[in-house]
């Protein structure tokens, strides 16, 4: 019988969590170091209706190939279980390297978003972010403590990143007709918006923190016009229009505002 585990409130999590936990122990042997937990379910406001389970597993060096096909194939015999959790796991296996304090490499790891397969991926943007909250705020599943794993997190490569995400989404707003098809529909702009918010918070404390936290921050500490602003667009989060062009340009301003705040943080 596996033991009780308790990573989180909620048991059908915990048993998902322990048998990552076990299978992926004996699947990569000496090269795991460590499974951490981190997400909505780390940093707070985790919602059972719509949040992910989210964790990092942390190994010696990179996986060869064929450790990769056996972790793919743990996933997808995952994904067609019963469990209610079965497309709603995102995953990344790094080697500890990645978890220093240098930008993102170019480099390819075994990753997988909600609901698609494991695939060979480049760290996102953002991945400073992900350290930051693995080694404060993770959550060790097996392995040594998070802090035991990560480098401290550098305010300026997380400046530089903010400026990288920002400058990618205007640049996308700007010139790319689907990306900007994509924003219109309100799922996708509260998206948008709540992840700028986060950017922001960022810049201000050096830490990372959820979507929902980072909105709260936003509407309290921001200056004039962007709190009433930011209200105003997640209020109609779930009208079913698309965004009105007015909407669209207020996007663009706080993409731009995000942007400059960006790059004098890392300058």
């Amino acid at each position: 019988m596996r033991e009780q585990v308790h990573y989180t409130p909620f048991a059908d999590i915990n048993e998902v969590l322990a048998y990552f936990r076990d299978q992926l122990q004996t699947l990569l042997g000496d090269q795991f170091l460590g499974m951490v937990l981190v997400g909505s379910l780390a940093l707070g406001d985790f919602d059972p209706a719509r949040s992910d389970i989210d964790f990092i597993v942390v190994t010696k060096t990179e996986l060869d190939e064929a450790v990769v096909h056996r972790l793919k194939a743990l996933h997808e015999q995952f994904a067609a279980s019963a469990s209610p959790w079965a497309e709603r796991l995102e995953v990344v296996y790094v080697p500890q390297v990645a978890l220093g304090p240098q930008p993102p490499s170019t480099a390819l790891y075994p990753q997988m978003e909600r609901g698609m397969s494991l695939a060979m991926m480049a760290l996102e943007p953002g991945w400073v972010f992900q350290c930051w909250s693995l080694r404060e705020r993770g959550i060790a599943v097996a392995g040594p403590e998070p802090r035991l794993l990560a480098a401290p997190a550098d305010r300026q490569a997380m400046a530089l990143a903010v400026a990288t995400i920002a400058r990618e989404w205007l640049v996308a707003a700007q010139t790319d007709p689907s990306w900007l098809a994509w924003l219109v529909e309100r799922p996708n702009h509260t998206f948008v918006v709540q992840t700028l918010c986060r950017l922001l918070y960022a810049l201000a404390t050096g830490e990372a923190t959820s979507k929902p936290q980072a909105v709260r921050w936003a509407e309290q500490s921001l200056d004039p016009p962007w709190p009433a602003l930011i209200q105003h667009m997640l209020a109609s989060h779930q009208t079913p229009e698309l965004l009105t062009p007015d909407e669209i340009e207020a996007t663009v301003a706080l993409l731009k505002f995000t942007l400059n705040q960006g790059e004098v943080a890392a300058s």
